[in-house]
């Protein structure tokens, strides 16, 4: 039998070519998840890492499923935070203490459902209240010690698609400065010379450690953490203009002179300065 020609060896250029599509299709899964985790818009206004985290969503079958919540703020839409919202796990409520801060959170690595380069920013809003009946890692998505975050669908479909369901370790989200428009909410209600005030619309930290109120005749009185961002007082200030001393999670110190006028009355809201972001 005559010898098999043997056939010539393929030009360099062909061979390049192909090594260079092999590295890209075996580089292709990590450069995917790396647009996932591109760089934000609010970078600067970051006040933590990312940190790593579940998220979840539900549905708002109806209208009065954006009113109250843990916190306190009544109806969403009204109080200026719509859906980008968030109710946190035990592990990130802290009692109502965290109530008011904003997280920018993104979904990383889940190729399948994330959508790539995106990220929301959200404030907590809400308490997602733990199920010990079932295993933190099992069911229990809220329980100690994960760090989960509840949010409208409106939101989650900004950062997955639906079908994600329950994001477990596919999810990342940071501290942020809340950019809010106009100033401090102070919203007083109660009877008699019992005062409650509700705090809203707090831009840079978000989340306020103390309170103290001042009537135009009285010094500085120091408020307690009723729930979430209610406030309240045991002291006869009406007929008095009211200041507030408000003091963030970050140690900022906001001070509004006679916010309310000395006519002031219950269910009415009052504005004040705004801290910076």
């Amino acid at each position: 039998m005559p010898p098999t020609p043997s056939l010539p060896p393929p030009p360099k250029s062909d061979l390049r070519q192909l090594f260079a599509f092999l590295f890209l299709f075996h580089s292709l899964p990590s450069r995917l998840a790396a647009a996932h985790q591109g760089s934000s818009s609010y970078a600067a206004a970051a006040l933590t890492e990312w940190r790593s985290a579940h998220a979840s969503y539900y549905a708002a079958s109806d209208p009065r499923d954006t009113f109250g919540g843990a916190c306190g703020y009544g109806d969403l839409g009204k109080t200026g935070y719509g859906m980008a919202t968030a109710g946190l796990s035990d592990a990130l409520f802290e009692k109502g203490a965290a109530c008011g801060g904003c997280y920018e959170v993104r979904c990383v690595e889940e190729l399948r459902y994330c959508l790539p380069g995106t990220s929301i920013v959200l404030t907590a809003t809400n308490f997602c209240a733990p199920n010990y009946g079932l295993p933190a890692d099992a069911g229990g998505i809220c329980n100690h010690p994960n760090h989960h975050l509840l949010m409208p669908i409106q939101a989650f479909e900004k950062i997955a698609i639906w079908k994600a369901g329950v994001c477990r370790h596919a999810i990342q989200y940071r501290r942020v400065k809340c950019i809010r428009e106009d100033g401090v909410r102070f919203t007083i209600d109660g009877k008699g010379f019992f005062y409650t005030v509700l705090i809203s619309n707090v831009a840079g930290a978000g989340d306020v450690t103390t309170v103290k109120i001042k009537g135009s005749v009285t010094g500085w009185l120091p408020m307690g953490r009723t729930w979430g961002q209610n406030w309240h007082i045991s002291a006869d200030l009406k007929g008095q203009a009211l200041s507030f001393e408000v003091t963030s999670s970050d140690g900022v110190t906001l001070t509004s002179y006679n916010v309310a006028p000395k006519d002031w009355a219950f269910g009415k809201t009052y504005v004040g300065k705004q801290f910076p972001f």
